[in-house]
């Protein structure tokens, strides 16, 4: 009887115990549950890994910036490693598809994509577009000039070719695009950078602009881009901003 009673104390225990020493599943461990998540890092995880490592950036302590050119339809993705200040370009992908023109969104359904800085706020492994990745459009900049009751809001980077006013990068290289920032936010990274540029603010490219569009207004936003995008340009670290009530950038 004793005995029986000690091992019924034992069995009891034991869900006690594991609780205490089971650890939470990971961010990626989550994410991994997701049969497409799954097949991202089955057909892609190597390479980007491969990718992270040619420039010594390490995939389990890395920082993930990406920034979006309209007119070049690029997709540029920098990475860094957590101690280091300077990112450096890992990889550029294509828009597979483009609607909409140069300029930001100010309202649902203008097929805009949106300009400025932003943050991933979602990961969505369930996405139609088989992975996507949202983007927290409207900013509070956004929020000053866009339409105060349809802004619009359901802008992702994601697979497929079809937009209207989203970026598609196909699915091969949503799945590259979502293992790298898996990892980062695996590792800590809380807030992904996104930054959405009409062009390369280059000056060249700032004045053909400013030729090609007569609002001074349009101009005046440009220029707030153009100074993050020289800041960054000039010393590859991710530049600090505040946005004021007005909706203006300030860097």
């Amino acid at each position: 009887m004793q005995s029986e009673m000690r091992i019924l104390l034992l069995l009891l225990a034991i869900p006690i115990y594991m609780s205490f020493t089971l650890e939470d599943p990971t961010f990626k461990d989550s994410q991994l549950e997701h049969y497409t998540v799954f097949q991202a890092y089955r057909d892609q995880g190597e390479e980007a890994f491969a990718k992270l490592k040619a420039k010594d950036v390490d995939h389990f302590q890395c920082d993930i910036l990406l920034r979006a050119f309209k007119f070049e339809e690029d997709l540029e993705v920098w990475a860094k490693n957590k101690n280091d200040s300077i990112y450096k370009l890992i990889t550029t992908y294509k828009f597979c598809s483009n609607v909409g023109e140069l300029g930001p969104k100010r309202k649902e359904g203008d097929k805009q994509i949106p300009e400025g800085y932003y943050i991933l706020s979602k990961f969505n492994p369930k996405s139609t577009y088989f992975l996507s990745l949202k983007i927290n459009y409207p900013n509070a900049s956004d929020s000053v000039f866009a339409d105060k009751s349809t802004p619009g809001g359901m802008i992702f980077i994601h697979g497929g070719c079809n937009t209207i006013g989203c970026i598609p990068i196909t699915d091969k290289w949503i799945k590259e695009l979502y293992v790298f920032c898996v990892e980062a936010a695996n590792g800590g990274l809380e807030d992904i950078p996104v930054q959405i540029f009409p062009a390369r603010l280059t000056d060249e490219n700032y004045s053909l602009l400013k030729k090609q569009f007569s609002d001074p207004k349009l101009h005046d936003f440009w220029g707030q881009l153009k100074e993050g995008y020289d800041l960054f340009d000039a010393n590859k670290n991710l530049p600090t901003y505040s946005i004021t009530e007005n909706g203006e950038y300030l860097f």
